[in-house]
């Protein structure tokens, strides 16, 4: 299996998006996967790896990256060095960032011999969710959508990390991450970036507009994102598949770092029912 990591791709907003490759040497073009984390995520998080390794050895192209403003760097890619960048994320870098992506892998010559570019499917976590169900209502190169423990509304999310007037009078305000205890800052910019994109930031109304395949899967463990919120995705969406898993956590039971050679059994089902999907 061909692996190469931490490609550097030209963002739209200064800074790198570093992306992985997985996929069998075949000089066979191979049908194309792009897979994007979620909230206080990484493409190195937990057992992504081992999807992508499945992915590869399953015949597929499958690519992962770091949102560019997901507070990683191009040194270092796990974990939150730039916490600065990290405040300075917001939905419509994370959808330009995602764009990029699809450019790059619709116009790599390197990857001709390897990667399908004109069948490009794509995944997204958690609040990722809601960004690929975006991107494929609006841009026709997706030939398929996956969400993954998905949310299914922006909104809320935006105005409640607390006191909005706070939150505008001091700029900024903190998450604690729970695993790594830094206090991740979220600039007022988020919050005004939101509004002025309400429209496009809709996800009822991009899941509505979806027209190619949708798969929604999410665990009854949920405690994170409820999996309420994938039944109204696929509500929104009726020609979309909806899959809940048994006993799964937000992560599928997986956690960071992931030490094991296998995934958890409600990731492995979570990888074999996309697998199988996407044929």
């Amino acid at each position: 299996m061909k692996i190469i990591k931490n490609i550097l791709i030209e963002g739209k907003h200064q800074k790198p998006i570093v992306t992985d490759v997985f996929y069998k040497e075949t000089h066979q073009p191979k049908k194309v996967v792009i897979f994007c984390h979620g909230y206080k995520g990484f493409k190195d998080w937990g057992a992504w790896n081992l999807v992508a390794k499945a992915f590869a050895e399953a015949g597929f192209f499958f690519v992962k990256f770091n949102f560019s403003y997901n507070g990683g760097t191009a040194e270092q890619p796990i974990d939150f060095p730039d916490l600065e960048a990290f405040g300075n994320n917001n939905y419509t870098k994370e959808l330009d960032d995602l764009e990029s992506v699809l450019d790059w892998v619709s116009t790599n010559t390197n990857f001709k011999n390897e990667a399908k570019r004109n069948n490009i499917s794509i995944i997204g976590h958690s609040r990722a969710g809601g960004i690929v169900t975006i991107k494929a209502a609006e841009d026709f190169r997706v030939r398929n959508l996956i969400s993954l423990a998905s949310v299914c509304d922006f909104g809320s999310r935006s105005s409640t990390i607390g006191d909005l007037e706070n939150w505008k009078k001091r700029g900024v305000k903190y998450v604690e991450n729970g695993r790594t205890k830094q206090l991740m800052p979220h600039f007022y910019q988020f919050y005004v970036n939101f509004k002025e994109n309400e429209e496009r930031l809709n996800i009822e109304k991009s899941a509505k507009k979806v027209t190619v395949p949708h798969l929604i899967i999410h665990g009854d463990a949920d405690t994170s994102i409820s999996v309420e919120e994938s039944k109204k995705i696929h509500s929104w969406n009726p020609k979309s598949t909806l899959k809940i898993i048994k006993n799964a956590d937000h992560v599928f039971n997986v956690s960071h770092p992931w030490q094991k050679e296998k995934m958890s059994k409600e990731l492995e089902e979570v990888t074999k029912i996309c697998i199988a999907f996407l044929g």
